[in-house]
């Protein structure tokens, strides 16, 4: 596939997970990948040398240094074919972040970083990141599977198309079976009146389901004509779509979502479903603007 990944790096066990899982993403793409460092301390203008009275590799230049020669090592190591580069920006992590996506094919970040606080279970650079990349954003946690399905959360809705078709190529990448999630609930899913008007309305939740299998179906079609070698799992789940996502998460390998979906709002860059997959899911999660995401 060519191209690049670009993976955030802080010094963190979260993001040094991240390194290694931006690697093997390098590795199936065939990619580059490049460790990215955000650099924030010259502009608070803070000395970035050792001590006068402390040891010469002291200081915040070398500490940043390390960090990254770190990451590049960790990087290698997963990945050994893989050409590594890396790169000191000043600035801040959102910032540098964003605009180091917008050539990239893929941003990989940690779900906490160094700034972390005890009770926010995932960084506000990852959450804002989501929201702002051009190019998909994979979002990772310390423990992240090595086997089961990539799931994709599927609603039907023109932003929601590039998840779809981004989860096709994950789960055509690592050789795995794509569950295809659609969860819909009597309040947003319309009821199909009957072929005969003179019929009353069937069973709500019967009729609802059946119609919404067939959404699911017609949602997938065209891309799983593009990825016919893909085993696809369809499964319309009756019930809100946040809890049928994380409950899909405890034995995915991935979950798949898009940054704004069928009841997104103008002006959200990040809808509720992505941003509680984001704090809440059991694996990594990976998550797809529409028209600014890049295929």
């Amino acid at each position: 596939m060519g191209g690049s990944v670009i993976v955030g790096v802080d010094g963190s066990a979260s993001s040094l997970a991240a390194v290694e899982a931006a690697a093997r993403e390098a590795r199936l793409r065939t990619a580059a990948l490049r460790v990215v460092h955000a650099f924030l301390w010259p502009a608070m203008h803070v000395p970035l040398g050792p001590s006068p009275v402390g040891p010469p590799e002291g200081g915040i230049r070398n500490m940043v240094d390390r960090l990254v020669a770190e990451a590049v090592e960790r990087a290698r190591a997963a990945a050994p074919e893989v050409e590594v580069s890396h790169t000191v920006v000043t600035g801040e992590p959102l910032t540098v972040l964003e605009a180091q996506s917008r050539a990239a094919d893929l941003v990989v970040v940690g779900s906490r970083g160094m700034g972390g606080f005890v009770g926010l279970i995932v960084g506000s650079t990852a959450v804002h990141l989501a929201a702002h990349a051009r190019c998909p954003v994979l979002v990772v946690r310390e423990e992240a599977r090595v086997d089961g399905p990539v799931v994709v959360g599927v609603d039907g809705s023109p932003a929601g198309d590039r998840a779809v078709e981004f989860a096709f190529q994950e789960a055509e990448l690592h050789r795995t079976t794509l569950v295809a999630l659609h969860a819909w609930t009597t309040w947003n899913a319309p009821l199909p009146a009957p072929q005969n008007p003179s019929e009353p309305y069937a069973n709500p939740v019967e009729a609802l389901g059946q119609e919404e299998q067939r959404l699911l179906s017609e949602a997938l079609a065209e891309h799983q004509k593009r990825h016919p070698d893909v085993a696809v799992e369809h499964v319309a789940v009756h019930g809100p779509t946040r809890e049928a996502l994380i409950e899909a998460s405890r034995t995915a390998r991935l979950v798949v979502v898009g940054a704004r979906g069928r009841g997104g709002f103008t002006g959200l860059l990040l809808g509720s479903v992505s941003q509680a997959l984001l704090h809440h899911a059991h694996c990594p999660v990976a998550v797809v603007r529409g028209a600014a995401a890049r295929h």
